[in-house]
């Protein structure tokens, strides 16, 4: 944990426009698709407001992926049925496993890749952090006044200042494909597309509600470059994409609500590709929260009510990663607010 990352992540992340910073530890940042059209990572140039602006570029080096989505039940790579796959025909597509023998089907806002797909009498609760998001209320509050407060109460920068401290620690795989896991109603899902920025889009959570609203979020707006994006239904703990064939995934305010972050970690760390990058956001409860002597029996206990986590420092984050094969740990601290970024070993 070390310094920030030279004068983007200054300029992004200085302290007139975070807010006081109370314990920051930086640490200096460097510099696919299942399509069936070749898609070329072109160069391309995004400047943050330096006083001397150093622009980021598109690696023309990161190839593109093709048929990265893998069956939820042995990951073997699916085979698509129909024409190439994008946000405006997921209902005309169907994707085959020769392994499994089983087919998976998508609608009209997402594609069906969770291991019970296609159940009749089988179903699933899952943990109640997990099935509070699916609920069509919570869904529709989330962009509506849900997320926002997290800047009130946490020093949260919102959703552009957040999206570009993203690109500074993703520099290194810009062109390639990215995974917006947890991606709720689609804040970043949109941010990451009309940046121009990735090969690919693809928007994982899952909440149904969720991937509706963040269908009508896109479709709403006006000439949305909706042909790299698509749009999948999936368990963060079996990540329907074939290993080693995503180049960054991001997790926006996602870690605490996930039932077991060390399976879910592990599975990002088995679909990045050698020197892939995992980025995420999520609360930090130090100061009066880690001196309580019964903090981490509240941490248990919440977890066990709730199938969510909390957690008192960025150490707890940095050593999950670790634990889970990634490293070249860094993270950047405001209040509650931290954005970690972690690497797959090359």
């Amino acid at each position: 944990m070390a310094t920030l990352a030279g004068s983007n992540f200054l300029a992004v992340a200085r302290p007139s426009q975070l807010g006081p910073r109370r314990r920051v530890a930086f640490t200096s940042v460097p510099g696919s698709s299942i399509f069936s059209r070749r898609v070329h990572a072109a160069r391309v140039r995004a400047a943050v407001q330096t006083a001397t602006p150093d622009p980021i570029v598109v690696d023309e080096k990161v190839a593109s992926k093709k048929g990265i989505l893998a069956c939820p039940i042995c990951y073997h790579p699916l085979t698509h049925a129909g024409p190439a796959l994008s946000m405006d025909n997921l209902s005309e597509s169907t994707l085959l496993c020769s392994t499994c023998k089983k087919t998976y089907l998508g609608n009209k806002t997402h594609l069906e890749l969770v291991a019970s797909s296609g159940a009749k009498e089988y179903t699933e609760a899952m943990a109640p952090a997990t099935e509070f998001f699916r609920l069509p209320l919570i869904s529709y509050i989330y962009e509506r006044g849900w997320r926002q407060g997290f800047s009130a109460v946490g020093g949260w920068p919102g959703p552009q200042k957040e999206f570009e401290l993203i690109k500074g620690y993703l520099e290194p795989v810009l062109g390639g494909n990215i995974i917006d896991a947890s991606c709720g109603s689609g804040p970043f899902t949109r941010l990451f597309t009309k940046s121009g920025l990735f090969s690919l889009v693809v928007a994982l959570d899952y909440s149904e509600n969720m991937l509706r609203e963040c269908y009508e979020f896109i479709k709403k707006e006006e000439n949305f470059p909706k042909e790299d994006l698509i749009l999948v239904r999936a368990d963060i703990s079996r990540l329907p994409f074939v290993s080693s064939s995503v180049d960054a995934v991001h997790a926006g305010a996602a870690v605490h609500c996930w039932s077991s972050p060390s399976s879910a970690v592990a599975e990002i760390s088995r679909v990045l590709r050698p020197g892939g990058i995992f980025v995420a956001t999520t609360f930090i409860y130090d100061g009066p929260y880690a001196l309580n002597p019964f903090s981490k029996l509240m941490q248990k206990n919440m977890f066990r009510i709730s199938g969510g986590q909390f957690f008192l420092s960025e150490h707890e984050l940095e050593d999950l990663c670790k634990t889970c094969g990634l490293e070249d740990f860094k993270c950047t601290r405001n209040r509650r607010f931290v954005m970690i970024s972690a690497t797959k070993p090359s």
